[in-house]
């Protein structure tokens, strides 16, 4: 990859919008003397570099109001840095916001032209791209209907079907694909897999961290408009996902205090969540497939609670539980409980993708009703290899062999049926369907892990001559709407 040209080349660039508050045109001519003191600066881009080459898909991360869509709108050309140059080469193809290129007055066919003109074709490249366009879409039964009366996920696939047959070679997307259906966006990624086979760039703006790391071999992270990691996907995840945490467990504490505020006549309480090592040492971080104890904190009121169940559970920062316990599924019974006590939670291994988790927990009776809950007690950094994506670490080995009879006999057979099948969809005379045989073998289900819990007293817790297109803004000075 290092042998690569630089397709996009982002010096030093920042961008500046100006926020005034005046209200109305009258207040604007009103106030026409004192403009200055009406209105403020917003730096959305503060000195970025970037360089991005040829074949590479880079993920450009960050909270909400990070930059993100603001510099990939200054690579398309849509908008122009205050200071600083953006350079690229190659044509270029960008799906920035739902519906973008379209008018909502034309039907689906004149909005296909009207698109693919802007980005630079021909009608008659339109004309041979058209039919695969429209196949690729999905709503050949609507084409010719006005596209103000499409739903946003018809917008989104018309969109996206005309920006990947318009053969760029850079790709740019800003969060729409979150708008289609799941086997529209199976089909998306399926498109955008077979670019990165062909060598193409892709600069994809999302929120989807796992996205990232699929697909990105490269990963920009913004953060008040300034790159705070530019480099591995891992490391980039790593530090946003530190960033994410750290706001989670600020909301989350206000929360206990607004809690423990209005229920303060609560028979049961989970006092607090610590973690330890299997040496019994206080710890936040563990390796995929450590052992890791989960100890409870509790305070049961007089009267004691006779029915008592204990329960924990780790789920990521979507809120998807990967993992959850309690003292009925383990068989385990609590004796009239009151006072302080302790419980602890022991897992052998925990098979965790890289990431961070939260852990809840929570009291209540064996009839299901719950006394109180902890909302992310604790937080969990599992550190792996990031050789996995998904949520568990199972090992696994490749190999590789040469294809048996079997497996050739299989393939040719596929390939007649789709003869066939071709033939069959062309020949006006029916043939008879051809007869396919499949096996499956079931794989055994990884068992979860086992859960102890013990009960004890409480504790003391360079610049390339080929660049197609340059664009330059020079520093402005004063009120650049004046």
């Amino acid at each position: 990859m290092s042998s690569n040209p630089v397709v996009v080349r982002v010096a030093d660039v920042s961008k500046r919008f100006v926020i005034r508050k005046d209200k109305s045109l009258k207040e604007r001519m009103v106030n026409f003397g004192r403009s200055q003191q009406h209105k403020d600066d917003f730096w959305a881009l503060s000195n970025v570099d970037l360089e991005i080459k040829a074949g590479s898909t880079v993920g450009l991360i960050g909270p909400n109001g990070s930059g993100k869509s603001t510099l990939l709108k200054m690579i398309g050309g849509i908008l122009q840095p205050t200071s600083g140059t953006v350079e690229h080469r190659g044509r270029i193809a960008a799906l920035l916001e739902l519906g973008a290129g379209f008018h909502p007055d034309l039907t689906g066919r004149e909005n296909v032209y009207l698109n693919a003109s802007i980005l630079g074709l021909s009608n008659a490249q339109t004309e041979s791209y058209f039919d695969e366009i429209v196949e690729f879409s999905g709503i050949e039964k609507f084409i010719d209907t006005q596209v103000k009366f499409y739903s946003s996920g018809m917008y989104v696939r018309l969109a996206f079907s005309v920006a990947v047959h318009v053969d760029p070679e850079i790709l740019l997307v800003d969060e729409v694909l979150s708008v289609g259906d799941e086997p529209f966006q199976r089909k998306c990624m399926d498109k955008i897999r077979r670019f990165q086979e062909e060598g193409r760039t892709i600069i994809l703006v999302t929120h989807s961290l796992d996205q990232v790391a699929d697909i990105c071999d490269h990963a920009v992270l913004l953060e008040g408009g300034k790159v705070i990691v530019d480099g591995d996907p891992v490391d980039a995840l790593r530090h946003l996902r530190a960033d994410f945490d750290a706001i989670r467990q600020a909301d989350l504490a206000k929360q206990r205090v607004s809690t423990r505020a209005t229920t303060p006549d609560a028979t049961a309480q989970i006092i607090g969540v610590s973690l330890f090592d299997d040496n019994d040492q206080p710890t936040t971080t563990i390796a995929t497939g450590d052992a890791l104890k989960v100890r409870i904190a509790t305070h049961f009121d007089v009267p004691a609670v006779a029915d008592a169940v204990v329960g924990m559970f780790i789920d990521t920062s979507l809120g998807q539980i990967v993992y959850g316990t309690n003292t009925k599924l383990l068989e385990q019974l609590i004796p009239a409980a009151t006072g302080d006590r302790v419980f602890t939670f022991r897992m052998g291994s925990l098979p965790l993708v890289e990431g961070t988790y939260g852990i809840t927990a929570a009291i209540g009776r064996q009839s299901g009703v719950e006394l109180h809950r902890l909302t992310g007690g604790a937080s969990l950094e599992v550190r792996g290899n990031g050789f996995t994506i998904g949520v568990l670490d199972v090992p696994s080995a490749y190999a590789e062999t040469e294809a048996t009879a079997a497996d050739i006999a299989a393939r040719e057979a596929g390939q007649r049926a789709d003869a066939e099948a071709d033939a069959a969809s062309t020949d006006p005379t029916p043939a008879a369907a051809p007869t396919t045989a499949a096996a499956s073998t079931p794989a055994d289900a990884p068992a979860a892990p086992a859960g102890e819990v013990d009960t004890v007293p409480e504790t003391d817790p360079g610049t390339d001559p080929g660049v197609a297109t340059v664009r330059r803004a020079e520093q402005l000075t004063g009120d650049p709407t004046s």
